[in-house]
């Protein structure tokens, strides 16, 4: 078992194997979102059509969507199953991709996971792996600033063109300092996370334009 030091926030953690941080719920208070209720029920063409008509309702987008894997794409810590077990997505989440990619959209992995060997297994029978520009899936103590780094370095694409989702909010906070637009997701990546997601893009991207206006 690999044990390790990390400072977080003024604490010291000891991190091992059992890698993940505590949930939202457990380090403060519970934010309630409009995400926290489950998304209802649709087939994967379905999702992907209204996707794509919500897509089509912006004028600015990003040129780069970013997701997490653990509680974000799918619904458990991959380092905690087996590489031969068969993964599921969220239910909205393949519909979302596809749409993305169909507005040619790119698409790229962070993920904190100590084990991108059994991220990269799932990826590939979930026949999305391909789907992705680039896959930074390894482990950081403290938030995804070099993945972001590195996400940045082989795409070109800058910051303030990326679309963020996850479900720690100290990936968030630390992206949105690097000019990220990040989503916070309680409950997987949905429809309404993706509507959330390009409202606040637009906002981001017409606060920018004013100020460099003045």
């Amino acid at each position: 078992m690999k044990v390790g030091i990390c400072e977080f926030r003024n604490i010291i953690v000891l991190t091992s194997a059992f890698y993940p941080w505590p949930k939202r719920s457990i380090l403060k208070d519970p934010i309630v979102s409009e995400s926290a209720t489950p998304p209802p029920r649709m087939g994967e063409e379905r999702v992907k059509e209204e996707a794509l008509q919500l897509i089509g309702m912006f004028q600015l987008l990003p040129r780069l969507v970013v997701f997490d894997l653990d509680y974000t794409l799918w619904p458990f810590y991959c380092q905690r199953r087996s590489k031969r077990e068969t993964p599921s997505l969220y239910p909205h989440a393949k519909g979302i991709l596809y749409a993305l990619k169909d507005k040619r959209i790119n698409l790229a992995i962070a993920s904190r996971s100590p084990t991108a060997d059994t991220a990269n297994t799932f990826l590939d029978k979930l026949s999305i792996k391909s789907m992705f520009v680039t896959k930074e899936i390894f482990f950081s103590c403290k938030n995804k600033t070099d993945h972001f780094r590195r996400i940045q370095s082989r795409t070109g694409i800058p910051f303030n063109s990326m679309l963020f989702f996850d479900d720690e909010d100290w990936n968030i906070e630390a992206a949105s300092k690097m000019g990220v637009t990040s989503i916070y997701v309680d409950n997987g990546v949905n429809l309404r996370a993706l509507r959330r997601g390009l409202t606040q893009f637009t906002e981001n991207q017409n606060a920018s334009d004013k100020n460099q206006r003045k």
